[in-house]
């Protein structure tokens, strides 16, 4: 809307310009947002943003005071608070934006809930709320337990993928990686516990390819992790080389795995039909819920009907998911989507799903 044109924006959370799903959306929102025509600022404890608070850190011994989050965001006409007052990884610095925003314009973007993960079950006073915050998350699932949960209203708002296929770098980078002829599979993952990385490697095993991991161990994973890949029969990749970004993987590869037994979204279902690449999915509820667009994927613990799909490429799935993705997760329609939550109107991504894609789910998205 017009009277968003040349408003600030701040963008706050524990981390940005990194890797994690966090940083990767919240840059997503930072584009939409510039092109409503918003002025947009990143403020985050630590990676590349353009204000540092070190005290919002996920390891921060101590939380930021208010007078530096005051001079960070005092002049910002709206903040939104990305995960950092969701899933209390660092409670004090989530609980001093939180009292920083009290009676102050405000969007609590929710990737992450305490109660999906075991180790913050026992918090029930968390997110929290106030009466000029509005609240959304990234899933359905997500705002129907915020809502039963905590009696909290929020507006489910899908990633927007602006994505740059570079399918021209396939065979340099494939060269780079010493890959053959057999397939490539990419898991663009962390190597944490929910990820599965043994399911991911046991489907590259089983196409007789090659298994390309590219995130860091994390969690205390790191241990877990390197049994996993001593005890692999196929060549293993890690990381991604100096100088080369995730477009470049996806161009690389011949099919994506995302074995993960819970994802509050999981990028890679969008950003592999968007370059054009098959993927296999574990069975998580997140998955289930964005299938409902009509996305054809395989299974991740089954590799026959990948199998037979690599060895005869049908196009037309590629084409299908490409237009779902384009249609409903592009970076036009998050933008649309911000400016219609910023102005107080209802958000619905189901309105104009394609019938012939999947039939339109029922739908009861509220008011932003």
């Amino acid at each position: 809307m017009s009277n968003l044109f040349g408003q600030r924006v701040a963008i706050v959370s524990y981390r940005l310009g990194m890797a994690d799903g966090v940083s990767v959306t919240a840059a997503q929102w930072a584009t939409a947002l510039r092109r409503i025509g918003m002025r947009v600022r990143m403020v985050a404890g630590d990676g590349h943003a353009d204000v540092l608070l070190p005290g919002l850190a996920l390891d921060a011994a101590q939380p930021p005071s208010q007078r530096s989050l005051g001079a960070a965001l005092d002049d910002a006409d709206i903040v939104i608070a990305d995960n950092v007052c969701s899933l209390p990884m660092n409670r004090t610095a989530g609980e001093a934006v939180a009292e920083y925003l009290r009676g102050r314009p405000a969007v609590l973007r929710h990737h992450d809930l305490p109660w999906e993960r075991e180790r913050y079950a026992a918090v029930t006073t968390w997110p929290p709320d106030d009466p000029s915050w509005r609240h959304v998350t990234v899933n359905e699932m997500a705002r129907r337990s915020l809502a039963a949960r905590r009696a909290i209203a929020a507006t489910t708002i899908y990633h927007g993928f602006d994505e740059d296929p570079r399918p021209e770098e396939r065979d340099v980078l494939r060269k780079r990686l010493d890959v053959g002829d057999g397939p490539l599979v990419l898991q663009p993952t962390r190597a944490i516990a929910r990820k599965n990385v043994d399911v991911g490697l046991a489907l590259a095993e089983s196409l007789g390819g090659t298994f390309w991991l590219t995130g860091p161990a994390e969690d205390g994973f790191a241990a877990e992790l390197g049994r996993l890949l001593r005890g692999a029969h196929i060549p293993v990749r890690r990381r991604l080389p100096d100088d080369t970004d995730m477009a470049s993987a996806y161009a690389a590869c011949d099919a994506v795995v995302l074995p993960s037994s819970w994802e509050g979204f999981g990028l890679p279902l969008i950003e592999s039909a968007l370059h054009r690449k098959p993927i296999a999915i574990g069975d998580f509820p997140v998955a289930r819920e964005l299938a409902a667009f009509g996305f054809r994927w395989f299974p991740a613990t089954d590799p026959e009907p990948l199998r037979a799909w690599l060895a005869n490429p049908d196009p037309s799935l590629l084409d299908h998911n490409e237009a779902i993705a384009r249609t409903h997760f592009g970076i036009g329609a998050l933008a649309t989507r911000l400016e219609l939550l910023l102005s107080g109107t209802p958000v619905c991504h189901h309105a104009d799903t394609d019938k012939d894609a999947g039939g339109s789910p029922a739908c009861d998205c509220l008011t932003a």
